[in-house]
């Protein structure tokens, strides 16, 4: 870089900095300055902070999107005053629920930062098992598509249907690979910057642990003592449990992350952010054009990740297994949720139409690109009537599939892996959009713990509250 072109760079970073600045209120340029010194000192002091490289994941919510723009600031701040000033590593995990709206929302927030051409800054994304750079326009990939849609396909059986273990299991037991790849790749950081409280980080380990547990997992006592090693226990559990789910199909990915030595700084700004107001901010609103997606899946909401879909799955419960009308669910939901939803600026016309026609088949073709199952193929998720030899088999197909019942005993001899007609192995698997290995595979797993007087009770519903570690 020629002097000319540097000078003329540092003066463009400085205007992006004074327009940051212009964004923070009291409390905002008060969070600023006890960042850069929390930085600052976890780096050894100014001297070293050159050399000092920073990571914050980078989930496209409001939390992360603030830490974001507040990260930035203090980098332009420290350049002004020191000769150099730390590197900063963004990294997203993308995964099937992130939308094309999302992208470009993440896109636009780095170009008003100025964030794509600056040497000091590094922009990546991990996506199935793969860091890449950071690009929005890059189609999602076609195996990582099926690879998330098989997962959560049988998560859904072996959970019983339940709507948040299926939309949520596959997504946030990624994250140990996600935080093993971004803080160990091209010469690792040095520390890690979150917004997410320490509460909501606890209530995402008890999450995972309970869903750990729920699979037989025997999980440590005790907190690791790193952050590496926090982070290798989360794969590992992650591992076990597919490696339950799939049981002797299980296929362990060519491409494993890798343990980080470097001991890694942990720099919490939860405290900062206490007195902020992030849904009204003019820095998100204005300054990083941020816009919450309602179709995208929100991290922080297990309960509502994913709400169109929440919504069908609901409806479709209500329907086929509680004989009740499709709409009554969606209703149900929708009324639940209305405090969120709205939070979440969700359009006034999608929640109107969610329970009608046209928004049952707007729903079930979004289910389609999520899932990969058509309609019918979901009801036999949401049933799941192959668990623990078929116990729900029967009662699924009196509900389901009436015209099916006289073949109920060469069903079971299908599933038992006996030899039988063609006909009936193609129309079981059509049904259920799975390969017969894997449905005689839920065919010998037992359902889920029981708990509460016989209810079925899934690691999802036993940390409703769960949130993702770091990066909302």
């Amino acid at each position: 870089m020629s002097t000319i072109h540097e000078q003329a760079m540092n003066h463009v970073y400085q205007q992006v900095l004074q327009r940051l600045i212009g964004h923070f209120n009291r409390a905002g340029r008060t969070a600023l300055q006890l960042l850069v010194q929390r930085i600052v000192v976890a780096a050894g002091g100014m001297e070293q902070v050159g050399d000092f490289k920073v990571l914050v994941a980078h989930g496209g919510g409001e939390v992360s999107s603030y830490t974001l723009a507040l990260l930035r600031a203090a980098q332009l701040t420290i350049a002004g005053r020191a000769p150099r000033t730390f590197n900063l590593r963004v990294a997203t995990l993308r995964h099937a629920g992130m939308t094309e709206g999302q992208f470009d929302t993440l896109n636009r927030g780095y170009g008003r930062l100025f964030l794509h051409d600056d040497p000091r800054v590094e922009l990546l994304m991990v996506e199935n098992h793969e860091v890449q750079p950071f690009n929005h326009l890059r189609p999602a990939s076609a195996v990582g598509r099926e690879i998330s849609q098989r997962n959560r396909v049988m998560v859904g059986h072996q959970s019983a249907g339940d709507c948040r273990a299926t939309l949520c299991n596959d997504t946030y037991l990624a994250v140990g690979d996600f935080y093993q790849r971004v803080t160990t790749c091209n010469g690792g950081v040095h520390a890690l910057v979150s917004g997410d409280s320490p509460r909501k980080q606890s209530q995402f380990l008890a999450w995972l642990k309970k869903t750990a547990q729920s699979v037989g997992i025997r999980v440590p006592k005790g907190h690791p003592l790193s952050l590496n090693a926090l982070f290798s226990r989360l794969d590992e559990l992650s591992t076990g449990y597919y490696r339950d789910v799939f049981g002797e199909h299980y296929a362990a990915s060519d491409n494993p992350s890798q343990v980080g030595h470097r001991h890694l700084a942990y720099i919490g700004i939860a405290d900062l952010l206490e007195d902020v107001d992030l849904a009204s901010t003019s820095l998100l609103t204005e300054f990083m054009a941020y816009k919450p997606d309602p179709l995208g899946f929100h991290f922080s909401q297990p309960t509502y990740s994913n709400p169109l879909l929440m919504a069908h799955l609901r409806g479709l419960q209500a329907e086929c297994l509680r004989e009740l009308d499709y709409e009554d669910g969606v209703d149900g939901f929708t009324q639940q949720a209305d405090g969120y939803l709205r939070r979440l600026h969700m359009p006034e016309d999608l929640l109107i139409q969610a329970g009608t026609r046209e928004g049952r088949m707007l729903a079930s073709t979004y289910a389609q690109q999520f899932f990969g199952l058509d309609e019918t193929q979901l009801v036999c998720l949401l049933f799941s009537p192959f668990l623990h030899h078929g116990e729900r088999l029967e009662s699924y197909l009196r509900q389901c599939h009436p015209g099916m019942l006289v073949a109920l005993p060469e069903l079971h001899k299908v599933l038992q892996g006996s030899a039988c007609a063609e006909m009936l192995q193609q129309w079981i698997t059509d049904t259920s959009g799975l390969p017969l290995p894997l449905l005689q595979h839920l065919y010998r797993k037992r359902p889920p713990v029981r708990a509460n007087g016989g209810r079925h009770v899934s690691a999802a519903q036993g940390a409703a509250q769960a949130v993702p570690l770091f990066g909302r």
